[in-house]
């Protein structure tokens, strides 16, 4: 693969991992256009494409760290002061995103490839990233906004990791539903972002590992250079998406990405049904 095209997979990757606009809907556009245009390099299995869609991610994983490095160090110390039986903030914010992450482990482990095999679909795609992105119009504009972080429930914690499950269809956009699932739920759209942003770590975590592992056993030296390039301009991006998405959402909706997704649907459409079709 050229450089050219992990270069273009890497900022689409970067710009739409965080924002609900659906990464997996943006990834395969990119990867239908390369397949179009004929254009040299692309020519790889599947089992490669994927491989590189999940590493770009790494990147990403980064970044969201670096954002959220406060939260995480609260949460590690919290973690260390339970094992000596002292009950902190920081350790309900980490139990509250491991019981969030728990649903996406147990469904994902046992049925992540069946589930991928089956709706990996570019029409899946686009009617998921139009559908759930008028879910989350819904959400935004009729819930209450009071809650925040510090006022959520495990229940709470585990209904919004229960809706992250839904992230396993492609163009749903894992944070997409999350933050959905806040918003439904009263939470404030920075904190519904914010809370999104924690579960990305331990969901783009395994997912970074799976994608380490596929390279290492594929031993293509190549490859690995390309996805180091990948995950080092993703993380570039992903931060000043990341940055950009909070600070619009301190002071507006999640309307545009909501218009957004039903453009970016109806292009995935016709792409499939009039193109493809044709």
């Amino acid at each position: 693969m050229s450089l050219l095209h992990v270069v273009i997979l890497a900022i689409v990757q970067g710009i739409t991992e965080f924002l609900p606009i659906s990464s997996s809907g943006h990834l395969v556009l990119a990867w239908e256009v390369f397949d179009a245009a004929q254009m040299s390099g692309v020519e790889q299995a599947a089992s490669d494409r994927l491989t590189l869609d999940i590493a770009v991610h790494v990147g990403t994983l980064a970044a969201v760290c670096l954002y959220a490095w406060r939260e995480i160090g609260q949460m590690a110390g919290g973690i260390a002061r339970l094992a000596v039986g002292r009950w902190t903030p920081g350790a309900r914010l980490a139990v509250l995103v491991i019981v969030g992450t728990l649903p996406l482990i147990l469904v994902g482990g046992l049925f992540k490839d069946h589930i991928t095999a089956i709706l990996r679909d570019t029409a899946v795609v686009a009617w998921a990233t139009i559908g759930f992105g008028i879910v989350l119009f819904i959400a935004d504009r009729s819930a209450m906004t009071f809650r925040r972080i510090d006022h959520m429930t495990l229940t709470a914690s585990l209904v919004i990791g229960l809706a992250q499950v839904l992230a396993l269809i492609p163009g749903t956009s894992r944070s997409g539903i999350t933050m959905t699932a806040a918003r439904a739920l009263g939470f404030e759209r920075v904190e519904a972002a914010r809370f999104s942003l924690l579960l990305a770590i331990p969901a783009i975590l395994g997912a970074g590992s799976l994608a380490g592992y596929d390279l290492y056993e594929s031993g293509n030296v190549a490859l690995g250079h390309e996805a180091l390039v990948g995950v080092v301009l993703s993380f570039g991006v992903a931060l000043l998406a990341i940055v950009l998405m909070i600070g619009w959402l301190r002071r507006a909706s999640f309307t545009p990405f909501v218009v957004y997704r039903i453009l970016l649907g109806g292009v995935l459409l016709w792409w499939v049904y009039g193109v493809g079709g044709a």
